[in-house]
């Protein structure tokens, strides 16, 4: 199996994950290491992640470049991207609305990803696509995430960012629930019918 490009950058978005935690966490680690350092460059980790993010889907579709593996990649690379991030931060500062809106939108995504496997399995997934709410979700949460990174040492803010991220992520779980919820509908037809594969076995994890 040949690797293309697309999918190269997704494995790099993957392998920045590992970079955005070490970052992160260089202050707590080195006392030496300015906070604002570390919070500056764990922002500019994660957005070139979320730029890889962008880069992939639209080089593949410029020059045609899908692939089965690719495919398969984009989204367990984007979903990681947000979860780690978000495991991160709610370490660092264990606020319940943080905690509550980042399990919120983590569920959401493991529950979504399982209904895509399953309509994946009876030959249904067209139903389940990525839709424009679901586009808009993620825009808002790594612009939630990136503030919330920057701001991290919310104690001796200035002009409270890290209040503005913390908004602007249980607007993004509210999407999260929104999205889902539209998923959720059109998937409904088929899981309400009983319908099985072929074999009339579920899948096993």
């Amino acid at each position: 199996m040949r690797i293309n490009l697309p999918t190269w950058l997704t494995l790099f978005r993957v392998l920045l994950l590992p970079v955005m935690v070490v970052v992160f966490y260089s202050h707590d680690a080195i006392p030496a290491i300015p906070l604002r350092f570390a919070n500056i460059a764990a922002v500019i980790v994660f957005a070139l992640a979320a730029l890889t993010d962008w880069l992939d889907g639209w080089i593949a579709r410029r020059w045609h470049m899908e692939s089965a593996f690719g495919a398969f990649l984009d989204p367990v690379a984007d979903k990681l991207m947000i979860a780690v991030t978000l495991f991160v931060l709610v370490q660092s500062h264990h606020t319940w609305l943080l905690a509550v809106t980042s399990a919120v939108i983590v569920g959401r995504e493991i529950a979504v990803s399982a209904l895509r496997e399953w309509m994946a399995f009876v030959g249904e997934q067209a139903r389940v696509k990525v839709q424009w709410i679901g586009k808009f979700k993620t825009v808002m949460q790594i612009v939630a995430i990136l503030i919330l990174l920057w701001e991290r040492d919310k104690d001796a803010a200035f002009l409270r960012l890290w209040d503005v991220g913390e908004g602007l992520l249980v607007v993004a779980a509210v999407l999260t629930i929104w999205s889902g919820i539209a998923y959720m509908r059109a998937a409904w037809p088929v899981l309400a019918s009983g319908r099985m594969p072929g074999d009339g076995q579920a899948p096993k994890a």
